[in-house]
């Protein structure tokens, strides 16, 4: 049996991929798992009027550690998924946008959950 020599780079460039792919995870979970059954409750139940949801309600809860971190993961988590899909599916396409692209396609991503944030730090 013959080895062949083969070199292994003990220094690795350092990737950033590992983060976007984990919220692109996130948000692809969140978005098929969880988005699904807040439209159902939000778009189906509340018009039928078998929930009810006044302002004081979703008020107190959006207030709430859980309610506000839903909140934000509802808003972001999806737009992160999008995003990174865009980033990929463009060069897919043969459209390569480089740096320029991924930093469009993660800023949307980004001033989504500031604004996320913000909007559940006014309530």
């Amino acid at each position: 049996m013959s080895h062949t020599n083969t070199k292994v780079d003990t220094a690795p460039k350092r990737s950033d991929e590992p983060i976007w792919w984990g919220l692109f995870g996130a948000g692809g979970t969140w978005f098929a798992m969880l988005t699904p059954i807040t439209i159902f409750v939000i778009g189906v139940l509340v018009p039928m009027g078998l929930v009810e949801f006044d302002y004081e309600r979703v008020s107190s809860f959006a207030s709430t550690i859980i309610g506000g971190l839903f909140i934000i993961a509802t808003l972001a988590l999806p737009m992160w998924h999008a995003m990174h899909r865009l980033h990929h599916g463009m060069h897919d396409l043969k459209i390569h946008t480089g740096v320029v692209g991924k930093i469009a396609c993660y800023w949307v991503a980004s001033a989504i959950t500031l604004l996320a944030i913000i909007f559940v730090l006014m309530v």
